[in-house]
């Protein structure tokens, strides 16, 4: 077991960017980043780390055929010695939540709870599983905020409410793209329920829910270059999501 099949099967890159995002949170909410304010970093981090190796550890099999490089089906790193490392990320990164805010600590725990659930059963599950994913992509930045408070937290419930709902468009229309590959690997997903042309009604519908999220906080602090800034976000948010109803 190498060290650096430990890191790779974090998918650090995705870890870091996670992190990062936390203290984008933050700076959103405050208008300034503090030394402290690193821990979220770390945090996120550190559990957003622990996700991805439990969900290697639940995609074994498929991975032995698809992925059979990465760490876990290529032998690099065992079943047990995944299933511990993960333990030792979630357990690390909830002890530095702890030095955060009770709020943060609460997101926290709710999140590293998803993160299993998604990995044991949700992400088989139609609708639940794309849900679960918005709400993770979306926490970050509510635990960003949260470190300065319910204020915080309340400041970027429009921020949050934007990601949740462009991410559920992307989840469902990729799943509408993949459709066919995941009925040969016997997965039930929600194009297959409802259909390719209600998902891509479903998206639009949730993308134009994100452009009217979008301009909720106008008049508020953050003011005209917002307006400015975010309507470039909402046409690629708005073009992404019309490739459904075509």
């Amino acid at each position: 077991m190498s060290a650096s099949a430990f890191i790779r099967v974090t998918r650090p890159h995705n870890a870091v960017v996670a992190g990062l995002t936390a203290l984008l949170g933050y700076l959103i909410a405050t208008g300034t980043l503090t030394p402290p304010s690193l821990l979220l970093a770390v945090v996120v981090a550190l559990i957003t780390a622990g996700g991805n190796v439990i969900n290697d550890i639940y995609d074994v099999e498929i991975d032995r055929i698809n992925r059979p490089e990465r760490p876990i089906p290529s032998g690099e790193i065992s079943l047990a010695g995944a299933k511990a490392y993960t333990v030792a990320l979630f357990a690390v990164g909830l002890l530095a939540a702890t030095l955060t805010t009770p709020l943060c600590l609460l997101i926290a725990l709710t999140n590293a709870v998803v993160l299993i659930a998604y990995a044991v059963w949700l992400k088989r599950t139609p609708a639940l599983g794309n849900m679960a994913v918005a709400y993770l992509t979306a926490s970050v930045f509510l635990f960003g905020g949260a470190f300065a408070g319910i204020e915080g937290l309340v400041q970027n419930l429009s921020l949050a409410a934007i990601t949740f709902l462009a991410t559920i468009a992307r989840e469902v229309l990729k799943d509408a793209e993949d459709v066919d590959g995941d009925a040969a690997g016997g997965a039930r997903t929600l194009p297959m329920i409802v259909g390719i042309r209600r998902t891509g009604t479903l998206a639009f519908a949730c993308a134009c829910g994100a452009v009217v999220a979008s301009v909720l906080p106008f008049g508020d602090w953050w003011g005209p270059f917002y307006l400015a800034a975010i309507a470039v976000v909402d046409i690629v948010i708005l073009f992404g999501a019309s490739r459904g109803l075509r």
